[in-house]
């Protein structure tokens, strides 16, 4: 039986307590970005190919040296646990099960070593938030090396901690008896995550210096930021306006998506969350420029509706939608689709 993501959502939304809900779901301000992000994709039009004669199309994409079944990654998301007992590790395993790729977040309720022991063979990257105690940062990266993670993605654009209204009015702050953010584990004690507007390039090189493993900036909006980043020996970077949980009234992320494509020339991949429904957000998103998107509350719906299962169901979901509008624009692979087919008709 085929659901949609919406239909996810509201299985979600009544398991869900309602300030647990209103976490996940919310964003900053007026929410004004938060609505724009799939906003944006509703106002593009696929234009589709007929009589193309095409096979089973062709999903896999490689990122950094590794393969993903499918252009949809699972972006870095906090507190698992909310959502369902096993937390990340059903969701590491519902990522193992679909073949791609899982961002563990650095606010997980389960340990990123814990995630990786829960699901063999499932491919991590580890998402970060360079702490001013670069000590403690280096600290979290070689526990992500340890767990075998393939990159670390550096969110970057939380020199501040936005303000959410549904958290404020609901006075969530703190996380229930029995839960924590683990990875910030530091002896007998639990850090809080510190974010600080101090810190800058100078920090991105200094933790380059510190690990072989590829770095993803993520947060990137600016065509300048993303030439920066290259000059500063990143990886990938990650179009990304967080969820619309940072900057109220930044662009939606597909709308800032080709300027960044244009800056980088195609010397990185450029990966996008933010605001990804259906299967066709996916085929946009790719014909714009991106290499892959990543979903975040999608998954969180999933993991809150069914647990494990939810979170695969929401993976199969995307992967049979892609595979049909793919198939409906007449291409054989993801590796087909090229600006010309998305235009803006309204």
């Amino acid at each position: 039986m085929r659901f949609t993501l919406r239909e996810v959502e509201a299985a979600a939304r009544e398991r869900l307590d309602p300030v647990h809900y209103d976490y996940f779901a919310g964003g900053a301000g007026d929410e004004v970005t938060l609505r724009a992000n799939e906003a944006a994709f509703e106002r593009l039009a696929l234009l589709p190919h007929v009589l193309r004669g095409t096979a089973k199309p062709e999903l896999g994409v490689t990122l950094l040296g590794g393969r993903a079944s499918m252009p949809v990654l699972i972006a870095p998301t906090a507190f698992h646990r909310l959502a369902d007992p096993e937390g990340e590790r059903a969701t590491a395993r519902a990522a193992a099960a679909a073949e791609t790729i899982m961002m563990v977040s650095m606010a997980s309720t389960v340990a990123v070593g814990d995630v990786a022991a829960a699901a063999p063979g499932a491919r991590l990257w580890f998402q970060l938030f360079i702490q001013p105690d670069m000590a403690f940062t280096e600290a979290l990266v070689r526990r992500a090396e340890a767990a075998g993670c393939g990159a670390l993605v550096v969110t970057a654009d939380s020199p501040v901690f936005g303000t959410r209204g549904r958290d404020e009015r609901n006075g969530f702050r703190d996380l229930p008896d029995g839960l924590c953010c683990e990875n910030m584990r530091d002896g007998d004690r639990v850090r809080e995550i510190a974010f600080s507007p101090a810190v800058s390039w100078e920090h991105l090189d200094r933790l380059r210096e510190i690990t072989s493993l590829p770095v993803v900036l993520k947060g990137v909006l600016h065509p300048a930021d993303a030439r920066a980043a290259l000059d500063h020996g990143v990886s990938a970077l990650f179009v990304s306006n967080h969820g619309g949980r940072q900057l109220d009234t930044a662009p939606a992320a597909v709308d800032a998506l080709p300027e960044i494509v244009d800056a980088v020339g195609g010397a990185v991949p450029v990966l996008l969350d933010g605001g990804v429904r259906r299967g066709t957000d996916v085929l946009k998103a790719l014909a714009l420029g991106a290499d892959a998107v990543a979903v975040g509350r999608p998954v969180v719906w999933g993991l809150a509706a069914d647990g494990e299962r939810g979170a695969r169901r929401v993976l199969g979901l995307l992967r049979a939608e892609v595979e049909e509008a793919l198939t409906l624009c007449g291409l054989a692979s993801v590796r087909d689709l090229e600006p010309g087919m998305v235009r803006r008709p309204w």
